[in-house]
């Protein structure tokens, strides 16, 4: 078995693990990053759709030490992301170590150090890995996640997860259903709609819309007013701009938009369009599945429709749980942290978490930060 070792080991390559990679290596401190995938930032390279933009402004979503180009639009693309990565990875000379999936990882009281045990998926061997620190850099977006749904199987059209979808030219004049109403699903499915799609979305829960002007609004008042405030501006101005939901098989939430993404991480729809394809009718709002019955679908209103292909834009499931031993400290069984913010990116024995508080990129720069610092701190006692 090799054994590598080094003061800090980071689990995953994607904007967070790279965010902490930088502030380390800002600071002169050595660290290993393991990614299972064969790039770092694969969720950006290789699953997600091509219409993909940042919701929010740019100046929310800079990873720490290096600012935007000035001539990046407001809301940025997915190909100005990853070149923005490519150069990112380039000045800070991050070098992952590529495939290898990160079997366990435990606290040595002997020691005092973290034992990784990884798989390299290439040579098929185990590997070690040693680091008096820990961060866990793994996402909140790790897993894919396909719920079960009675009679799935017997569906004999394309069944896709988002991560599988590129855009809608292959779907022209076909009957596509999106299954999820964030903002993956409600992008989706305008898109089908933008290509010829017959498209149909689920949308199971209840959902706050917004436009992107009124989320930037929302960002900078929070800074001086009151969440609930806020939340209470956010809905007002969402009922006068898009007016009674309802009717088109929209219901609005009682909690605040705000609210729920720190309590749940349950974001907004930020309507880059969507919403006037609903309206129109072009996209058709439909309850929840009940059963799939060959190409039929049946909802819980008891009504059926016929698809050729069903689209999950049903989210991910984090794996922290499966491989991280022996913390009840840090992480709950979601891979989400328990200490609430802002002390949710540090754990105990010199174990960390980063991007995993459910404030997106943003929140990922700052706890790369603040573990850079604090690893700082402790290497020089």
């Amino acid at each position: 078995m090799q054994e590598q070792q080094s003061p800090v080991i980071i689990v995953g390559a994607g904007p967070s693990g790279l965010a902490t990679a930088a502030s380390l290596n800002l600071n002169s401190i050595p660290y290993i990053i393991l990614e299972r995938e064969d790039c770092f930032a694969s969720l950006w390279k290789k699953y997600s759709y091509d219409r993909l933009h940042l919701h929010l402004y740019k100046q929310f979503c800079e990873l720490p030490h290096l600012p935007f180009p000035d001539s990046y639009p407001r809301f940025i693309s997915k190909e100005q992301f990853i070149s923005y990565l490519d150069d990112y990875v380039s000045r800070f000379k991050i070098t992952p170590l590529y495939r290898r999936c990160v079997e366990s990882a435990e606290f040595d009281e002997a020691t005092e150090k973290w034992i990784v045990k990884a798989r390299n998926l290439d040579s098929n061997e185990d590997e070690e890995f040693k680091g008096r620190f820990l961060a866990v850099a793994s996402g909140e977006a790790s897993n894919p996640h396909t719920p079960e749904i009675e009679g799935l199987k017997s569906f004999p059209g394309l069944v896709l997860h988002s991560t599988q979808f590129r855009n809608g030219k292959a779907f022209r004049d076909k009957n596509v259903l999106v299954v999820g109403s964030g903002n993956s699903g409600m992008e989706i499915a305008l898109d089908l709609a933008n290509h010829g799609a017959k498209t149909s979305i689920v949308v199971r829960s209840l959902v706050h819309i917004l436009s992107r002007e009124m989320v930037y609004l929302g960002l900078n008042l929070l800074k001086y007013v009151p969440v609930n405030v806020v939340d209470s501006l956010m809905i007002m101005l969402s009922k006068l701009v898009y007016g009674d939901l309802s009717k088109y098989g929209i219901i609005r939430p009682t909690e605040g938009p705000f609210f729920m993404k720190v309590a749940y991480g349950k974001y907004p729809v930020f309507d880059v369009g969507t919403y006037s394809k609903i309206k129109s009718q072009e996209i058709q709002v439909l309850p929840a599945i009940s059963s799939i019955r060959g190409d039929e679908v049946v909802f819980d209103n008891g009504k059926a429709h016929a698809f050729d292909t069903i689209v999950f834009c049903t989210g991910f499931k984090r794996s922290t749980h499966l491989w991280l031993k022996g913390d009840d400290y840090l992480l709950n069984g979601d891979g989400i942290p328990k200490p609430s913010f802002p002390n949710h990116w540090k754990g105990n024995n010199g174990l960390y978490c980063v991007g995993l508080s459910r404030r997106g990129l943003y929140g990922a720069s700052s706890d790369a930060q603040n573990i850079a610092n604090d690893i700082k701190k402790s290497l020089l006692k």
